[in-house]
This record gives structure tokens, C-alpha cells and sequence, in this order.
């Protein structure tokens, strides 16, 4: 029998929701583009609106006003009530984050026991709670509410996996933490490694990731703390791991900070055995084109899109720059409590070089990729990192260590 859900109706505070939304209900939203990352293009304002909020789709008339592009939306009993869906203009990246202190979290790191300690921020001994309690809000129309047994329903019978780095890893334990509550512990189980499987019985239903930082292999993956300078990079290599992502039905991949650094990335064709030798110096742009080039050219001949679905999120941002934001006095993301409040600021973390690499190899696919952009709306998001609330090496900073912003984690953010 299933656990009913928590009382109350949560509001939609979390990206990790805003990925179900776009994952599950993908081709009901203008909150990707399968043609851009930076000009989402939601329905024309000449759209025919539909006659009520159970119509299946809206008619969006194409440019040569000869055709016409059939766009589903969701129907509205797949969604808690509050759900308002503007068919003429919906482009959830355009909107700003609202403090609400009425909202109850989803869940917390007491709550749900998957969240990995670095990322346990009230374990970790950060006291305010502010943070929690922003939502965000779309100009143009409302998120549904967050059900999880909604959500568990989607995922009947079906494989959700993600791939990538740490922060994708973040994401999926986040998703898992919005569900599991509601499954008797009978029914669930959890299997941790290098392939990580929540499985929810009942519903005979996966929710999975895979380590895959740069998607194709490196030689320093595995290590408990990577050095860039000792990296080196597979850029035609990704048979070995890819072969465990088939027979998935919904594909989510990330990529991007681990191809960040101050110095080029080591390249290397063919097998690492040649060692110091076989590689070859290049710019990060051109490493992490190669890179997703491999992994596009084994999309294209693997996945068969009538079974699967495939999903690219954009990077999520890294605040390491005060300045960005105008604190010119602060260190990195140490002590900051709320979002930025300026609209459309874009920081130093983010670099629009890499994303037009993504955008470009998605354009020359065969298969149908979809961008799910987190970018602009993590932007915002300079308190909730988690800065000195953290681990290294296995053990929590100390209170001296706490007491440096120079120990501040910037890059990953808590999802709780």
C-alpha cells in the first residue's frame, strides 16, 4: 500500500522540480529549446488559445501561416490546483525567486537519508534557514505544485537515469527526495556506486545515476580529489561507461565543470597506455567540443528516439567572483543569505563560450536532444552553495577552517 503524501500542497521552490516538470512533461513547456539555449520561443501572441485547461494541445501557427505546429499541454488533472498554463507565453526561465516564509520544504537532510553529507547543509552546521524559503516565480504563468505521487505515476514502469558530474549527481538525489517519502520502506531500495539505483517497487520504476563527469573518460575520475594538472582526457572514448545507459527511458546528461580550468586540457586519442606522450594541450572550448562530439556521435547510432527520450542541462553556475554581484569587499560565496535581485545577471562562473558548444553539437544531431536551462535561474542563487558547510576529504571543515571564506564550496549547491 502506498504511504499517502505529506499534508499541504509545496510549492514549486526547488530546480530539481523544474526539471520534473520539463522531463515528464517535455513537450508541454517552452522551458528548453531544441534549437537554442539563449531564445527559448514560446507560442507567438496570434496563438489560438485553448477552450479550457483540459485541451491537449494549443495551435501555434508556424511562420509561413500555412502550417500549423501541434503543441501539447499537459492536461490539468495531472497537477495540483494553482496550476496556470499561458499557452501564448510560457518561458520559465524568465521570472525571479519570491520569498515565502509560509512554504514547508519538501524534505530536509534529516528527513530524507540519501542526501551525500557533503551537501547536508543542517548536518553540516549551517543555522539559518532563509534560503529554504524562496520560490520561483515565472513572469509569464504559475508552476504546478509538486506531488510526488503524481510524479511517481509518470514514472510507472520506465528508467529515469542521470549522467554527469557531482552537481547532476545533486540533482538526481534531490529528485529521489522529493518521492521516497511516500513509498513504505518495504517497497524501496537503494543501491549506491559508480551506477546508483533508487527503485521505487510498487511502481516498478528507476530513478538512477551514473558517474560520468566529462562524459567520455578520464584518467582521474575516480580520485577523491582531482588535479587538473594529472588529467588527461579521452576525448573519442565512451563505449565503456555508455554501454550502461541503454534500454533507459528518459536520458538526463550534464557536463561542464570538470572541463573548467586555468590550464588546457590534456587530450588524448586512443588508449591512455601511451601515457605523458599520446597527448595533446587545447583550449577548453575545443576539448569539451571533441568531447561532446563523441558523446553526440553515440546518441546518434545508440538511442532509438520512439523508446527514449534525451534531456542536456545546462551548467550550473559557479559564484566564486563577489565582485560579479557587487560585493566587492565579500570572499567568493561566504555569508551571502539571499538571491541576487538584479534581472538577467550573469556571472563570471558561467561561460557562454561552452554553452554555444553544447548548442552547436545538439543542432547537428540526428536525434532530438532537449536543453533543460538551469543557468539563468541558478544565477541568482548565490546563497545556496555550500560554502563552508561542507566536507574535505571525508571530514567536515573545522570551526577554524569554517571561519576562512577562502574554504568556501561555490560550486555545488544544496538541494534541501
Amino acid at each position: 500500500m502506498t504511504m499517502k503524501p505529506p499534508s499541504g500542497k509545496f510549492p514549486v521552490i526547488k530546480i530539481c522540480v523544474l526539471l520534473f516538470i520539463v522531463i515528464l512533461y517535455a513537450e508541454s513547456f517552452n522551458f528548453f529549446s531544441s534549437s537554442s539555449i539563449f531564445n527559448p520561443k514560446p507560442c507567438p501572441k496570434n496563438s489560438t488559445k485553448p477552450e479550457s485547461m483540459m485541451s491537449d494541445v494549443v495551435v501555434c501557427p508556424k511562420d509561413d501561416k500555412k502550417t500549423q505546429e501541434m503543441v501539447p499541454i499537459p492536461n490539468a488533472a495531472w497537477f495540483n490546483d494553482g496550476f496556470v498554463y499561458d499557452p501564448e507565453e510560457c518561458d520559465f526561465t524568465n521570472g525571479k525567486w519570491v520569498f515565502n516564509s509560509s512554504i514547508k520544504p519538501l524534505y530536509s537532510d534529516k528527513s530524507c537519508p540519501y542526501i551525500s553529507r557533503p551537501y547536508s547543509c543542517v548536518k553540516n552546521g549551517r543555522v539559518d534557514s532563509d534560503y529554504h524559503y524562496w520560490e520561483w516565480h515565472p513572469e509569464d504563468c504559475t508552476l504546478p505544485k509538486f506531488n510526488p505521487e503524481v510524479a511517481l505515476k509518470k514514472l510507472q514502469g520506465r528508467r529515469l537515469l542521470f549522467v554527469g558530474d557531482s552537481l547532476q549527481k545533486s540533482q538526481w538525489e534531490s529528485f529521489v527526495c522529493m518521492v521516497e517519502g511516500i513509498i513504505p520502506q518495504k517497497h524501496k531500495s537503494m543501491k549506491r556506486g559508480t551506477h546508483s539505483v533508487f527503485k521505487a517497487k510498487e511502481y516498478n520504476a528507476t530513478i538512477e545515476f551514473y558517474w560520468a563527469p566529462m562524459l567520455v573518460e578520464s584518467n582521474t575520475e575516480f580520485f577523491s580529489i582531482r588535479d587538473p594538472k594529472k588529467q588527461i582526457v579521452k576525448v573519442d572514448s565512451i563505449m565503456d561507461r555508455a554501454r550502461n545507459w541503454t534500454g533507459v527511458d528518459i536520458l538526463v546528461f550534464n557536463s561542464y565543470v570538470w572541463w573548467m580550468s586555468d590550464i588546457k586540457v590534456k587530450a588524448l586519442w586512443g588508449s591512455f597506455g601511451n601515457g605523458e606522450e599520446g597527448y595533446e594541450e587545447l583550449d577548453n572550448q575545443i576539448a569539451y567540443n571533441l568531447g561532446l562530439r563523441t558523446w553526440a556521435n553515440w546518441v546518434d547510432s545508440t538511442i532509438d528516439p520512439n523508446k527514449t527520450r534525451v534531456f542536456f542541462t545546462t551548467m550550473s553556475p559557479t559564484h566564486t567572483r563577489s565582485a560579479d554581484w557587487g560585493n566587492k569587499d565579500g570572499v567568493k560565496c561566504f555569508n551571502e543569505t539571499k538571491p541576487i535581485g538584479k534581472k538577467n545577471h550573469w556571472g563570471s562562473g558561467s561561460n557562454k563560450g561552452m554553452l554555444r558548444v553544447v548548442e552547436k553539437v545538439v543542432k547537428r544531431m540526428k536525434v532530438a536532444v532537449k536543453f533543460i536551462n538551469i543557468t539563468q535561474i541558478s544565477e541568482y542563487r548565490i546563497d545556496a552553495h555550500s560554502s563552508v558547510y561542507t566536507e574535505t576529504g571525508g571530514k567536515l571543515l573545522t570551526q577554524e577552517e569554517k571561519a576562512n571564506p577562502r574554504n568556501a564550496d561555490c560550486i555545488h549547491c544544496f538541494f534541501n
